[in-house]
């Protein structure tokens, strides 16, 4: 039979944000881990892609970037693909 495991936080539910995985340890305990959101990362506003060249994190975590890992060095930068650019270019 396995051994149980118990949360080490107060929120007592299995829901999408109280996600773990159990590891056991080096001494051959089993403990709780939390795991984060997967996050989606941005997408081509035009045809939903998601945009090369971007990590894909959870929002708070864009702030400790700098602008240059946010963004995409060309016109329509981080909003749009580079297919999408080529379009808009050559209409």
């Amino acid at each position: 039979m396995t051994q149980r495991v118990t949360y080490r936080r107060r929120h007592s539910y299995n829901t999408k944000s109280n996600k773990v995985k159990v590891v056991k340890t080096p001494g051959g305990k089993l403990v709780v881990q939390y795991r984060k959101k997967a996050s989606k990362g941005p997408m081509c506003g035009d045809c939903g892609i998601s945009i090369q060249g971007i990590p894909h994190l959870r929002p708070q975590e864009y702030k400790q970037l700098s602008k240059r890992q946010k963004t995409i060095a060309r016109a329509y930068g981080g909003s749009r693909c580079a297919a999408c650019v080529k379009q808009r270019v050559v209409r």
